[in-house]
């Protein structure tokens, strides 16, 4: 699956070209159950929509991209959600995102946690609680993306991954995935590259770093992932997405893989 995070451009001229999209607006506020319907009612038949899960549950109300938050919480509420804590307010939180995912049929729901949600003892227990508790009743396949010092900590993320079955969501031209025994699920999701932090979305992706991009592709494909998602996060990713579908159409002729 080749796409975009979010619609750089207009939804029939997306559409025209790719079929698969990581829907954002989920990230910043979460839609009602009906507001979800009648935005999968509108996308084109076979549409490939996953999703990012709501910051509500990821991130901490002090995190700038809360900015964009409508919804009001409680201070009773407030101390009880964010940052992947296995709490009565954060499940509650969670039941909203796993009926949104069912209204928009969505094929992967990605979990993205800040760089303020390092590796420690604490987030460990809580993330592994939290992942095993919700994966269970999740409609669609779970996958994280750690940022900050889990990168240091690959055993960590490798336990929490192989325990509650949820994939290591990674920009794979930066870093390996963490794999467990018969997984057979991978998430990509490209920020660009260079840049001083983790995303340089200024980036446009050259021919040379498509081919190494098709190479990593190809190895997870010849390790037995029989679904490989590949997501664009940059100002250029419409290119980018159609540019590399191009490429990774070659070795997939090649090696009789299906390119959507």
């Amino acid at each position: 699956m080749v796409g975009c995070c979010g619609f750089p451009v207009s939804r029939s001229r997306y559409f025209s070209r790719l079929r698969a999209v990581e829907l954002q607006n989920t990230f910043y506020n979460n839609p009602s159950v009906e507001e979800a319907v009648r935005l999968r009612s509108s996308l084109p038949d076979g549409a490939i929509v996953t999703i990012k899960a709501w910051q509500a549950l990821t991130h901490s109300p002090r995190s700038p991209t809360w900015r964009r938050m409508k919804r009001q919480f409680s201070k009773k509420v407030l101390n009880g959600i964010g940052m992947l804590r296995p709490t009565d307010e954060n499940r509650g939180l969670w039941r909203e995102v796993r009926e949104v995912a069912k209204a928009l049929r969505a094929e992967f729901i990605v979990f993205q946690t800040p760089p303020s949600f390092g590796y420690s003892q604490e987030h460990y227990e809580n993330a592994l609680r939290f992942f095993c508790e919700i994966v269970s009743d999740s409609p669609a396949p779970i996958g994280w993306e750690p940022r900050g010092t889990w990168h240091e900590n690959p055993k960590a993320i490798k336990d929490i991954a192989e325990r509650c079955r949820v994939i290591h969501v990674v920009d794979i031209l930066r870093r390996e995935p963490v794999m467990f025994d018969g997984q057979d699920i991978a998430y990509i999701r490209l920020h660009g590259l260079g840049g001083k932090g983790e995303v340089n979305y200024r980036y446009k992706y050259t021919d040379s770093d498509l081919e190494t991009l098709a190479s990593k592709v190809r190895r997870l494909i010849d390790a037995g992932i029989g679904k490989v998602y590949v997501f664009f996060n940059n100002i250029y990713m419409f290119d980018d997405a159609l540019r590399f579908k191009e490429v990774i159409s070659k070795v997939c002729n090649e090696i009789g893989c299906e390119v959507v």
